[in-house]
């Protein structure tokens, strides 16, 4: 195999790189490396990129080496309409991209990531944070294969301790990323204050956090297999007198049918459904269809996330994309805090309320309004270190298509209090809850 090792100069793709030089000739290996400079840190990436070159040459290994303008990159994405992305997915994007493009060229048949176990608990934990299913807690996968070739991860058992002891052994240096230690950056949080806080409950929580990354790979696995030998309980259009259905969009879940699933195959089949049609369920929302589909009543109707509307008639629970509508999406609900919004645009009752825990008797009077989201929004979600575009976040979310036409946000005082799907930085003295809005409707 001609394998190359993506190598930036840091201790783990540097062990790497060295570990595999050493046991190339025993595996019959054909081994080049790999560095791809991001046009980010200046000199001290300049430097990143000679120090890999450098030792390349010392072991007599191929180098591959590619310069791009991540910051240019990501810009030129965003405006041909692409979603937006921060400059770590941008970066990320465009060295995937490249790796891909040395396999297609047929110079090497994969690249080998130095990703540790390390890595996988931080990011496992991060899932976590932002409330993965399981195939979000299952991380980073050992391989990931494409058309060109697979991506391989031979270093997702070692520890970073483990790597820097090894390079330490053979005298070997590495270089440092500066922005490693800059906790603007949710993993550096992850890596430098939470991880180490929870450690002091359970020294061995990054080893768990890794050994839960592989029972949830391999249960998604398993997953997968079970709903493609599971009843046929999903089906397109709707149905016409006589049998049979007629085309249409969304589809129909036989609710008989679905009663009788486990309820972890029935939440299954109804994300299933659901990112079929473009919409990605959170519980809350799965939990929701649920209760429609099991105990509600023939007309009543929910509205979700993405744009996604249900409706239960007697025999089935239909799902559909709302159609965009520049009318409607102008719709905004206000209130004088305290109060409560009904908004059936956006499927949702809304509560605002004093925060008496906050000892704001002396706040004034102050108006809130939901309404739609703007391209201009930003928001500040709770734990992070400065305010993110609407757009940027929705991207986050894998909310697209028609789905992010229609968003809820609720504006007090010039400001975002609160957003659909995500939590936001506490909104001074006040408290907002969200339900979903039962819309009435006939029965079918």
């Amino acid at each position: 195999m001609r394998l190359a090792v993506g190598v930036s100069g840091g201790a783990d793709s540097v062990a790497l790189l060295r570990a595999l030089a050493e046991r190339s000739g025993a595996t019959g290996l054909v081994l080049h490396a790999a560095h791809l400079h991001h046009g980010l840190r200046g000199a001290e990436a300049d430097g990143d990129l000679e120090f890999c070159r450098a030792l390349t040459v010392e072991l007599g290994l191929p180098f591959h080496e590619v310069r791009v303008d991540t910051i240019a990159e990501a810009r030129a994405n965003a405006e041909t309409g692409k979603p937006a992305e921060s400059i770590e997915e941008g970066a990320r994007r465009l060295r995937y991209g490249w790796f891909r493009q040395l396999m297609a060229s047929g110079e090497v048949d994969a690249v080998a990531t130095a990703h540790t176990l390390d890595d996988q608990a931080e990011t496992v934990l991060g899932k976590f944070l932002r409330g993965a299913w399981t195939e979000g807690l299952s991380g980073i996968h050992p391989q990931v294969s494409f058309p060109e070739g697979r991506i391989i991860r031979p270093l997702l058992s070692a520890t970073r301790a483990e790597v820097e002891a090894y390079l330490k052994s053979l005298g070997q240096e590495w270089r440092e990323d500066s922005t490693n230690l800059d906790t603007a950056y949710t993993r550096n949080r992850i890596r430098h204050e939470l991880l180490p806080l929870l450690q002091g409950w359970n020294p061995r929580l990054r080893e768990h956090l890794a050994q839960m990354a592989v029972l949830a790979r391999d249960e998604e696995a398993w997953w997968q297999a079970e709903l493609a030998k599971s009843p046929e309980l999903v089906m397109a259009g709707r149905p016409v007198r006589g049998g049979g259905r007629a085309a249409g969009e969304g589809l129909a879940i036989d609710v008989t049918r679905l009663a009788v699933l486990h309820p972890a195959l029935q939440r299954r089949t109804l994300r299933h459904a659901a990112e079929s049609l473009g919409a990605v369920l959170d519980f809350t929302a799965t939990e929701t269809l649920r209760g429609l589909a099991l105990s509600g009543r023939a007309g009543q109707k929910r509205e979700l996330a993405g744009g996604l509307r249900a409706e239960r008639t007697p025999r089935e629970l239909r799902l559909e994309i709302a159609p965009e509508s520049s009318d409607e999406s102008d719709s905004a609900y206000s209130v004088l805090i305290p109060g409560e919004i009904v908004a059936p645009r956006f499927g949702l009752r809304l509560r605002i309320e004093p925060n008496s825990a906050a000892g704001n008797g002396s706040l004034p009077a102050r108006t809130a309004v939901l309404r739609n989201w703007s391209p201009g929004d930003r928001v500040r979600l709770r734990h992070s270190s400065g305010p993110r575009k609407v757009k940027e976040v929705l991207e986050r979310l894998r909310v697209t298509g028609t789905g992010r036409s229609l968003w809820p946000v609720l504006e007090i005082n010039g400001k975002i209090a609160w957003m659909r799907g995500v939590e936001l930085e506490p909104a001074e003295g006040i408290v907002v809850v969200a339900t979903p809005l039962e819309i009435p409707g006939g029965p079918e």
